[in-house]
């Protein structure tokens, strides 16, 4: 084995299972390691859904008990700035964004990368993610996690091979029960925490009254397909594509009596679209418009490219047809029509294992 023991990695503990076996594995492979807790939310911090002092004391236990240095350090101004401006204003313009990939892009890969090699002289940074690297042709790759369930390249996707050289992702190539079976095995106190599912570093508080309390209500008119009035909505930003809970309308006489869910946004007019069905066709896009790309290799395909697309997170990648413009723009049109494709949500473009990137959906091909 390589010696290790003078490379220095600083591990960001969240508090989590996931972070606190990178620490362990790291230290098994000879590293010099420690970690750093990153506060990024500053707001309410006596909330009642803000787990940010338990996830610190977890984080202060496994390090601990593993015998590293714990650092801590502020970037709730980062944050706010780079994060939180950016997925109001999403909300405000009725898209749906996903501030996780903002967070990965401005706060993990880029606050903490520069802090852990200017304050802290680390040589590589460590997170818990689930996905692999690979170095090829002289230049690193993304792979997905070995771990299909639990798979994370949808959420860095912006990241660069020069990103990817400085970091090390120890659980990528471990599948999630082995992760818990081995920080049993070293009595870590976050073996069995269950996985984080709020908002990146907001945790898990309820959306709506989180959101109202930046946001103010835009109520208006819920319309079917055909342009009648079927009910009222308290904003455009309360909702997304293929949404069925929440539109508070009854069944309607002369309706097919199935449920209704949302299947387009007036941005214009304001108005909410309700169409009856799960499988009602105006959910269901051909193809899309990206913008706001990002490619792994920092170039991107020069030519129409044959790949695979996610268009969500834990979707089955769907076959399609890719081409980047000189405006910036991707056009991807699909093999098959995808159902529920979100304008302010992420495309991820995939060869086989290999992340490519991605960009913005801008807007759906119909």
């Amino acid at each position: 084995m390589s010696d290790n023991s003078n490379i220095k990695v600083i591990v960001g503990m969240s508090g989590g299972v996931d972070s606190s076996v990178s620490a362990y594995l790291l230290m098994q492979q000879g590293y010099q390691v420690e970690g750093l807790f990153m506060k990024n939310w500053e707001e309410d911090d006596t909330d009642e859904y803000c787990a940010a002092a338990d996830d610190l004391k977890d984080a202060q236990a496994v390090c601990e008990k593993l015998g590293i240095p714990l650092h801590t350090v502020n970037f709730a101004s980062e944050y706010w700035d780079n994060v939180f401006e950016y997925f109001l204003e999403e909300y405000k313009a009725g898209r749906t964004p996903n501030p996780d990939i903002m967070c990965n892009k401005e706060i993990k890969f880029k606050a903490f990368l520069q802090f852990a090699a200017e304050a802290l002289n680390a040589d590589f940074i460590a997170t818990g993610h689930y996905v692999r690297r690979a170095l090829r042709d002289d230049q690193y790759v993304m792979l997905r996690g070995d771990d299909n369930n639990k798979d994370q390249s949808y959420f860095l996707y912006t990241l660069s091979h020069e990103h990817l050289a400085q970091t090390l992702f120890p659980v990528g190539e471990i599948e999630k029960p082995e992760v818990r079976r081995i920080a049993e095995e070293q009595n870590l106190i976050t073996h069995d925490k269950k996985d984080s599912t709020g908002i990146c570093f907001i945790g898990e508080r309820k959306f709506k009254d989180f959101l109202q309390k930046f946001l103010p209500a835009q109520p208006g008119k819920i319309e079917d397909t055909d342009g009648q009035v079927v009910g009222d909505h308290e904003g455009l930003m309360y909702h997304t594509l293929g949404q069925r809970k929440g539109l508070l309308i009854g069944g309607m006489k002369e309706g097919s009596g199935e449920p209704w869910y949302v299947v387009d946004k007036d941005l214009e007019r304001n108005v909410l679209v309700v169409g009856q069905g799960k499988d009602h066709p105006r959910l269901y896009a051909n193809g899309l418009m990206a913008n706001q790309l990002h490619w792994v290799d920092r170039v991107g395909p020069k030519t129409t490219l044959r790949c695979t697309v996610k268009t969500r997170y834990r979707q089955t990648d769907v076959a399609c047809t890719l081409l980047v413009g000189d405006d910036g723009y991707a056009r991807v049109l699909f093999d098959q029509p995808e159902k529920a494709v979100t304008p302010g949500q992420s495309a991820v473009f995939y060869s086989d294992d290999v992340c490519l990137g991605g960009g913005i959906i801008d807007s759906v091909i119909k």
